[in-house]
């Protein structure tokens, strides 16, 4: 199992630490952000292959903004695609 470590940008939360074994999201913790939303988010993705949570996370804004913490999600999970 490896750990991911991403720092979003544009969004309340200031770190997202993902477990991934091979190509499935193992468990994912946020700090900061809306403590809720993220803790429902991140139960929702265990289990998820990386592909997956990129399809279904990707684009997804917040408000006005260009980008939210599921699309930062994400991001994070195509930096680790192309990292590994």
């Amino acid at each position: 199992m490896s750990e991911f470590i991403y720092k979003p940008k544009g969004t309340c939360s200031t770190k997202m630490i993902f477990d991934i074994e091979g190509d499935t999201v193992k468990s994912l913790r946020v700090e900061n952000g809306c403590s809720g939303n993220l803790q429902g988010i991140s139960s929702l993705i265990e289990g998820m292959k990386v592909d997956e949570v990129i399809e279904k996370l990707d684009g997804i804004r917040c408000g006005r903004k260009a980008t939210s913490c599921p699309d930062q999600m994400a991001q994070a999970l195509k930096q680790y695609k192309i990292d590994r």
